[in-house]
């Protein structure tokens, strides 16, 4: 595909690798172009790439749709948006969480907490000193899939966590973050499969996996993580999306659906489910919903404030930056009621939690209600 930014006459040619196009551009454009393109997309070839994909595509046996969404995992490495000037000692975590169950009879919503699992992975490559996880997961069709995946996506990432030296420590951590989610989600299969009647629960995964200074969001489904990052130039707070949405309205999920066999009507897998991944929903498996995560990376700065992790009973009511500037009025308060003997900085925090999940039940939302906060401490 050709992409045209200026008059024929002054062409230069730049691959853009998001798009697999090539961009026809004047040498100022190219050069921002180019500048955009160092700091959002892979530092491989993906021209090479594409081409030798395109060559050995042919007479190959169709692969399937989980086996297609890791490779496109392994092939990017992503790169975060905006890089921190200067070195960062490590910066500590701690999270909070307030849940609501809003209008429905029963809560579905899991979390998991663990400010500090460092311990638990040992013995750790000599590259790293602390390990973090946070996730939120978001049940539908009963509770069973949220609460197994609560209880034992992080027991098998800790059992998965590279051992040792390795040469690569991000190549390492992703690939022990998809083969988490595989075997998590083969495991509720199969206890699932095995009941009369068979379970059809279901739930979405969002998991902030911490490595150092280094996140790695792993996520399935629509809810979401976002960061809050203090922009110096503007002095206002941002709203960064560490996570990719999966709904079966997307072009890429609904064209796997079709080719799986499914299809998509109102909005929903077969007319019924709302996302195109997520742990559990055997009965949706063969028609294309997957339990493979969109793996992203973001190095955590100086400027970073707190992360926001939460279901989509939040964010159908309040946008990302919506809720990051509540959580930052929170915060800032100053009638927070502080209670003796808790640190301020918890008092807040817990404050934030509850008074954003409350909000969100006051302004509709009539679905379970997560809230988690990961304070950020320099």
């Amino acid at each position: 595909m050709l992409l045209y930014v200026c008059e024929p006459a002054l062409l230069s040619v730049l691959w853009y690798k998001r798009t697999c196009c090539w961009i026809y551009a004047s040498k100022t454009v190219l050069e921002h172009l180019s500048h955009l393109h160092f700091c959002f997309l892979s530092a491989s070839s993906a021209a090479k790439q594409v081409s030798s994909a395109e060559s050995q595509e042919k007479g190959q046996k169709r692969k399937s749709s989980e086996e297609e969404e890791e490779e496109k995992n392994g092939r990017e490495e992503l790169v975060e948006k905006k890089v921190c000037k200067g070195s960062v000692g490590i910066l500590g975590l701690k999270g909070y969480v307030a849940e609501r169950k809003g209008e429905r009879e029963d809560m579905q919503d899991a979390h998991v907490i663990l400010n500090d699992i460092t311990e638990e992975c040992r013995p750790l490559p000599s590259q790293i000193t602390r390990v973090s996880y946070f996730a939120v997961f978001d049940g539908h069709g009963g509770v069973r899939a949220s609460k197994f995946a609560a209880q034992n996506l992080h027991q098998n990432l800790i059992k998965k966590f590279p051992k040792g030296e390795v040469a690569s420590v991000e190549k390492t951590v992703k690939r022990c973050l998809l083969d988490t989610f595989k075997h998590t989600d083969e495991e509720f299969l199969k206890q699932a499969s095995s009941q009369k009647p068979a379970w059809k629960d279901g739930s979405t995964a969002t998991c902030v996996l911490a490595v150092d200074n280094i996140l790695y969001i792993a996520n399935l489904g629509d809810s979401r993580a976002i960061l809050c990052r203090y922009n110096e130039e503007s002095q206002k707070h941002t709203a960064l999306s560490l996570s990719k949405e999966h709904n079966p309205t997307q072009y890429e999920e609904r064209m796997r659906i079709q080719k799986a066999g499914g299809n998509v009507r109102d909005g929903r897998v077969l007319g019924v489910l709302e996302v195109s991944r997520s742990i559990g929903d055997g009965q949706y498996k063969r028609c294309g919903v997957i339990s493979v995560p969109d793996i992203k990376r973001c190095q955590l700065t100086h400027n970073d404030r707190f992360i926001l992790i939460a279901c989509d009973g939040l964010f159908k009511v309040f946008t990302p930056e919506e809720a990051v500037n509540f959580i930052v009025s929170c915060l800032e308060d100053k009638n927070i009621q502080m209670r003796e003997g808790k640190l301020e900085a918890d008092a807040r925090y817990e404050a934030a939690c509850n008074r954003l999940a409350n909000k969100a039940v006051q302004r509709g939302s009539a679905d379970n209600v997560t809230v988690m906060v990961v304070r950020i401490e320099h």
